[in-house]
């Protein structure tokens, strides 16, 4: 049977709409395209349609979790007990007795009271901010937040404002325009993921503290590997404690599966089961999953020597990049290392040719970061050896050398 069209005739101005987005957006050098991983993901990747194996700098694996043979036979064996799925969201039939246990694990780990997962952090970030606030309540949140919190907090009906990225003298007028309101919530990535910038939490939590205000982080690039034994960026920044509210993510750091979850006073995630609109119509986070990420959490709080290996590659390639002659944003304890280029097709063209040298990065432009800032994004796991680090300088020298970057 042939295949329909996705519009009817009387629709095909829509198509010829779509078709003509479509080519400015190749026309202006923004296109991306999806490679296709053959296996599974680790340092080391197999392309569809290329030959050998590539060394992976562009994976939110940061721990090397995500093939770790003990995580794998995690999730085999709740596969094997718990089944595939539940079929269900959790309040109907849809909780097992391993999702409370993942939830414990996840408060524990984070010392607050309690936790509810969720199938991604998209949807934590989506149902957090309508049940925590009203129409007379205030959202005062970072101008360069992710796009999960930006579409969270567009479903609230309280007042949104927003401050200048890590400015806290304009959060401060802010809290200061927003005193009448009823409750005030101060929201920010501990790590924006773009950036690789760390929000100074400690102002932060000290301005929501002068003026009655409760703090939200979201730490999906935070979670498990910053910070001495992974807690974050408040243990990062030695401030443990101090945030009221932590959404974060199974899918980066711990396991590399999907998953999300909001952690907190117990009041909050009792709430957050009544009213939270993507826990409630969304089905449980899948048995497998699951059972990977309580051994991951199992394995974190054991043993802390993933973040020593991790800190060890960051410096490398950081101190490696910057002798070469690169401009690398962000923390220098962090492994987001954007290298910064500025112009689109140049960010793209130089994501080919370190292909053709074994390694895969992307490049990023607009609308995934402001126009004129078009960089690679380098981001390096505790898997990496010291061997495949130089590597990767080695082809930056090269290509960057040919683009005539450096």
């Amino acid at each position: 049977m042939a295949a329909r069209g996705v519009f009817s005739r009387a629709s095909r101005k829509v198509q010829e709409h779509l078709k003509s987005e479509l080519q400015g957006i190749k026309e202006a050098g923004t296109f991306k395209n999806e490679r296709v991983i053959v296996g599974r993901q680790g340092v080391e990747v197999r392309l569809e349609g290329l030959q050998g194996t590539y060394l992976n700098f562009c994976a939110n694996n940061y721990l090397g979790l995500s093939s770790h043979p003990e995580v794998i036979k995690a999730g085999q064996e709740a596969l094997k007990t718990h089944g595939a799925g539940l079929s269900s969201v959790r309040f109907i039939c849809g909780t097992q007795d391993i999702h409370k246990q993942l939830e414990a694990k996840i408060a524990k780990f984070h010392g607050t009271e309690d936790a509810i997962l969720y199938a991604a952090c998209f949807d934590a970030n989506a149902g957090v901010f309508e049940v925590l606030t009203g129409p007379e309540d205030a959202i005062i949140s970072d101008t360069l937040n992710h796009a999960s919190i930006i579409d969270g907090i567009r479903l609230a009906k309280s007042k949104r404002l927003r401050y200048e990225h890590l400015s806290m003298a304009d959060l401060e007028q802010k809290l200061k325009d927003t005193q009448d309101s009823r409750h005030r919530i101060v929201v920010t990535d501990g790590v924006f993921s773009m950036d690789g910038d760390v929000a100074p939490l400690k102002e932060i939590c000290d301005l929501a503290e002068k003026y009655n205000a409760i703090t939200f982080v979201d730490e999906c690039h935070a979670t498990g590997f910053f910070g001495k034994t992974g807690r974050g960026t408040q243990e990062a920044l030695g401030i443990n404690n101090k945030v009221d509210i932590i959404n974060s993510t199974l899918g980066k750091a711990l396991g590399g599966a999907m998953g999300g979850y909001t952690t907190g006073p117990k009041p909050l995630i009792d709430l957050l089961r009544q009213r939270s609109r993507p826990y409630l119509f969304s089905n449980s986070l899948a048995p497998s999953i699951v059972g990977s990420s309580i051994k991951v959490f199992d394995m974190l709080m054991s043993d802390s020597s993933f973040t020593a290996s991790l800190a060890s590659n960051i410096s490398r390639f950081r101190s490696g990049m910057k002798q070469l002659g690169f401009r690398v944003l962000g923390n220098d304890a962090h492994p987001i290392a954007p290298v910064l280029l500025g112009d689109a097709r140049v960010a793209s063209t130089m994501a080919d040719e370190m292909l053709k040298e074994g390694i895969y990065v992307i490049g990023f432009s607009y609308p995934v970061v402001p126009k004129g800032q078009a960089r690679i994004r380098v981001q390096l796991s505790a898997a990496h050896s010291h061997e495949q680090i130089d590597r990767c300088l080695g082809a930056f020298e090269k290509i960057g050398k040919k683009l005539k970057i450096i």
